[in-house]
């Protein structure tokens, strides 16, 4: 009677792949047997690259009755055996699997040429135009919603920071103030003059062919006050510091700060986005007054170097061309405008993945998506005014 070890390792050994060839009756015969599986399927490649018919054009019987199990490895085995021996030139005949073995071996065989793992490549759309203007379409859909919901969050956090008004934060208020408001008043003045001398340039070349010169302040008023200088200023700012909120946040959240803030229990919409955007709320209406000023004063010079006007008849007429009211019409447009970039350079640099250039792309986006809604929410605002009688 045989030791209990020695029966274990002897089943051991017949459940192992084996393969064996022999010639006979002039035929190359290789035999199968055991578990051809993924725990044999090294192995048996070895083995079989060795058991190759020495002749050319030899007949090759492949005898699979032997066989107690087989999965796909094994089947991809087999496969590229029949495969090999048939490009040397050889007829491969196999015999004796069961009809189970025959399936999983066709199905590897289909596999292994492509057929069944090949997707057939979808039909493109049949108007690509038509495609791309629709995919555009819900794209910018689902970013309004994000927007939407970013406003929202945005809104309940003010909410709360307004029944507990000491959490707000003052020191990063008066930076923000101070790099928005304060530190943008060289550039948006100088833009602003130029802007003034250019206007009332043009319009003095026209009105001068109907002896009209001083309604040149009539235009440079009506048209400063009520949309030319809350545009540029809201312009400039967008470009100025709605990439600057962007590049700081989107530079936070590559460096995982904005994660160590979540970590530590703070709120980055109370540290980072309510002081930028409540500071540019306060600072947009004050820089658009100092760009409206300006702007005009741009247009006082000009008027006096080229249509002789001096600055007593420019400011006489100005009184009578414009009212208080024509100043708050583009006034009011500030703190919409300034939520709006503030909004949206934020938006922008929370949504930074981890990676510089997803910082930079964030920022153009900024800018482009701010610059846009502003000017269509100055033409709303046109419109809207125009249908009132403002």
């Amino acid at each position: 009677m045989m030791p209990r070890g020695s029966t274990r390792r002897r089943e051991g050994y017949v459940q192992r792949g084996t393969i064996t060839s022999a010639w006979a009756e002039g035929q190359f015969i290789l035999t199968a047997a055991g578990r051809w599986d993924i725990a044999s399927a090294q192995v048996l490649e070895t083995q079989l690259r060795a058991k190759a018919p020495d002749r050319q054009g030899a007949s090759v019987c492949l005898d699979l009755s032997g066989l107690t199990a087989l999965d796909t490895a094994g089947a991809l085995v087999i496969d590229r055996l029949l495969r090999r021996l048939r490009n040397q030139g050889h007829q491969v005949v196999v015999v004796g699997a069961r009809a189970d073995l025959c399936e999983l071996l066709r199905e590897v065989q289909r596999a292994s040429q492509g057929i069944a793992t090949r997707m057939p490549t979808p039909a493109g759309p049949r108007f690509p135009f038509v495609d791309r203007i629709g995919r555009a379409t819900v794209a910018v859909g689902q970013d309004a919603l994000a927007m939407l919901n970013f406003l929202g969050l945005v809104t309940v956090t003010f909410l709360r920071l307004l029944r507990a008004p000491g959490r707000f934060r003052w020191k990063p208020f008066a930076f923000h103030l101070e790099q928005v408001g304060l530190n943008a008043l060289p550039i948006v003045g100088l833009l602003s003059f130029l802007i003034g001398v250019v206007l009332a340039y043009q319009g003095a070349d026209q009105l001068r062919r109907f002896g009209a010169e001083i309604y040149v302040v009539n235009l440079l008023g009506i048209g400063v006050l009520r949309e030319i200088g809350i545009l540029m200023t809201s312009i400039i700012v967008a470009g100025r510091s709605g990439s600057a909120f962007t590049a700081q946040i989107g530079t936070m959240k590559v460096n995982q700060e904005v994660d160590a803030m979540r970590t530590l229990g703070l709120d980055p919409m109370e540290l980072l986005v309510l002081p930028r955007m409540l500071a540019l709320l306060v600072a947009l209406p004050l820089v658009a007054f100092f760009a409206n000023v300006v702007a005009l004063a741009g247009g006082a010079v000009m008027a006096y170097a080229y249509l002789d006007i001096n600055f007593v008849q420019f400011t006489r007429q100005l009184q009578i061309a414009v009212s208080a009211q024509t100043l708050f019409v583009g006034l009011i447009k500030a703190p919409v405008f300034a939520v709006v970039i503030a909004l949206v350079g934020c938006y922008e640099g929370l949504r930074v993945t981890g990676s510089a250039e997803s910082v930079g792309l964030l920022t153009t986006r900024s800018v482009v998506v701010s610059i846009f809604l502003v000017i269509v929410l100055d033409a709303i605002f046109s419109i809207l005014f125009s249908y009132l009688g403002i």
